[in-house]
């Protein structure tokens, strides 16, 4: 076994870029595309890389101030499953900061606003076949939304969306037991877990950069 020593190299991941020689688009629908890139391989030697292509997505970690998380449970029809999420969306708005597009899903999906925001994790969701990354946020200080001030439109699968606040420590055991499966619950429910340990001092701020 190694230990730490001069030239090992640091576990960070960096951006790499290997030379794309062709292009050929398959296909492309309201949200997300499909693209075949050759690219050249650092031997030489070229490749095909299939992968989807999307805009990029965020997600909240909403907790209330008894460390619950507020989840929703939405049907995702390719894994014909009743899944239980955090509140999120698409990057859909050009332009739009990302914790202002995080705001305003928390408040179009669970009519909540949040006073304190802070960066919590940022993910590929898989990043061997698509290209979307996920920015979650942790949202505290949390507000409802009074009925009068509802004035956003629900897309189909919200209308009747099931909602629960679960204690956090309570979901990162669901998540580690595989009862919670959405990869953005799980990373967010587990990395706010751990963030609780220092009390969230060490998180990054809500606008820094994505590296």
């Amino acid at each position: 076994m190694s230990g730490a020593g001069a030239g090992r190299e640091p576990v960070v991941d960096v951006p790499e870029r290997w030379e794309v020689v062709a292009v050929k688009e398959h296909f492309q629908a309201r949200v997300i595309g499909v693209r075949t890139e050759t690219v050249r391989m650092p031997e030489g030697v070229t490749a095909d890389r299939d992968f989807v292509v999307h805009p990029g997505s965020v997600a909240v970690v909403a907790l209330d101030d008894e460390r619950r998380v507020l989840l929703l449970r939405q049907y995702r029809h390719p894994v014909r499953r009743l899944l239980w999420e955090l509140p999120a969306g698409i990057r859909d708005v050009p332009g739009e900061p990302l914790v202002a597009g995080a705001a305003r899903e928390l408040a179009e999906e669970a009519a909540y606003r949040a006073e304190t925001w802070h960066t919590l994790v940022d993910i590929y969701t898989s990043p061997g076949m698509s290209d979307e990354r996920i920015r979650i946020f942790l949202a505290r200080g949390l507000t409802e939304i009074p009925e009068e001030e509802r004035d956003f439109v629900h897309r189909h699968e919200e209308i009747g969306m099931l909602t629960e606040w679960v204690p956090l420590a309570d979901a990162a055991r669901l998540a580690l037991e595989g009862k919670i499966h959405n990869s953005p619950a799980v990373a967010g429910i587990l990395a706010a877990y751990a963030a609780s340990a220092d009390g969230f001092t060490s998180l990054r701020s809500a606008d820094a950069p994505e590296a």
